[in-house]
């Protein structure tokens, strides 16, 4: 089971919520809205998108990476690495 099962529902939640959005902002650029006004939604979609991130993020700390240190060894360091690849990507992003 992932660690992110408890929080399941409210990240799909998000994720539509995020999509519907999208779909807004396209709109916005098909009808020629201010460009401001564009940012301003984009900027909304991005936080959106980074709440989901740092939610899976923390799950996957706590019980996925929390999990294989108590078993420690190879599969230990090995979530460990996934673990501060995945910060990276998320802090280059």
């Amino acid at each position: 089971m992932h660690g992110y099962v408890d929080d399941k529902d409210a990240l799909l939640k998000r994720l539509r919520r995020a999509e519907g959005q999208v779909r807004g902002i396209q709109r916005m650029i098909e009808e020629d809205t201010y460009c401001i006004d564009v940012l301003t939604q984009i900027s909304a979609v991005t936080k959106a998108l980074e709440t989901v991130a740092l939610t899976m993020l923390d799950d996957h700390l706590s019980h996925c990476v929390a999990e294989a240190t108590r078993e420690g060894g190879p599969v230990a360091e090995e979530k460990l690495r996934e673990a501060n690849a995945a910060i990276a990507r998320l802090v280059r992003s």
